[in-house]
């Protein structure tokens, strides 16, 4: 099997610590493996994305000598191809219209005395998903939501709906979520038009050919969903490594949301400190070198004796 990993960032701002340690990792994992690494620029969601940041992330990796092996790929150019597979799983009865404000949604959970939230966001009750064995209801005119149907997709595979779903970290190890419990039925395209993380990455890797996903801590939770709708839509399940996080002085992750600071920008000198920074977070020991090549070739072998399996 040749080995295809990729580093997927946002334009949502520039590369900061956190986001170096899942590039570095990324790469590593790949050139450990004698792999392809590919980098996707993850615009989906054009309401937060800057149309200048692409060229600055790019430009942030070449200084880090982190050099992927083809043009990155770009979400906001492949609306047609995460159409194709909204199509699919709408002929397959395993994805439905849905009406549903996120306000509605609190009110059920807040009429059951309930307030089960995660990240903020709360689990989706199941308003509008037919009927099991129901013809499908029309489609609605005001605007609308698209969201899988995770108990039909787990019937499909001849599982109940309150299935776990599990997989091995290759770092984090045996992990499960029982998706209709954790998550329910997540959106695969919102009602302003725009296409869903979970859907956009999963079309994205498999189209990619990506074997191994290596990617921060903070996304493993989004694994087990990812799993159900490539099972849904027949492609592969790649491997997954996800690796420590940057974490702030509050404790929490380091994000551009809570303000992390953009990479310091120089010449090799400053670009080997923030590699080496980024190693120390991987348990990588310091590079004796003089340029970011040197390190990176250093840690390729350290890489190489723990994570090349």
């Amino acid at each position: 099997m040749t080995y295809i990993g990729r580093f997927a960032p946002s334009p949502t701002g520039p590369l900061h610590a956190g986001s170096l340690v899942a590039a570095l990792a990324s790469w590593l994992d790949a050139r450990a493996h004698g792999g392809c690494w590919l980098v996707r620029i993850e615009d989906v969601d054009a309401t937060r994305c800057h149309a200048d940041l692409p060229r600055r992330i790019m430009r942030q990796l070449l200084q880090h000598a982190l050099v992927p092996d083809a043009e990155p790929a770009v979400q906001s150019q492949r609306h047609a191809q995460y159409q194709q597979a909204l199509n699919q799983l709408i002929g397959r009865s395993l994805a439905y219209p849905c009406t549903c404000s996120r306000k509605q949604i609190a009110g059920h959970w807040a009429g059951h005395g309930q307030s089960p939230q995660r990240h903020g966001e709360r689990v989706y009750p199941g308003t509008c998903r037919p009927q099991r064995g129901a013809a499908p209801a029309p489609v609605p005119a005001q605007p609308h939501a698209w969201r899988l149907d995770i108990a039909a997709c787990l019937q499909r595979q001849g599982l109940p709906a309150d299935a776990a779903t599990v997989w091995n970290d290759r770092r984090l190890g045996a992990q499960q979520q029982v998706v209709t419990q954790a998550v329910g039925d997540f959106v695969l395209r919102r009602a302003d038009g725009l296409w869903a993380y979970q859907l956009a990455v999963v079309v994205d890797d498999a189209d990619q050919g990506v074997t191994h996903v290596v990617r921060g801590e903070d996304l493993a939770d989004n694994t087990a969903r990812q799993i159900v709708l490539q099972q849904a839509l027949d492609l592969p399940t790649p491997r997954y490594l996800h690796t420590p996080l940057v974490r702030g002085t509050n404790g929490e992750k380091l994000s551009k949301q809570n303000g992390a600071e953009a990479l310091p920008e120089g010449q090799e000198p400053q670009a080997l400190a923030n590699l080496q920074a980024a190693a120390r977070v991987l348990d990588l020991p310091p590079a004796q070198a003089a340029t970011p090549h040197q390190a990176l070739a250093q840690w390729t072998d350290a890489w190489r004796r723990r994570w090349a399996d």
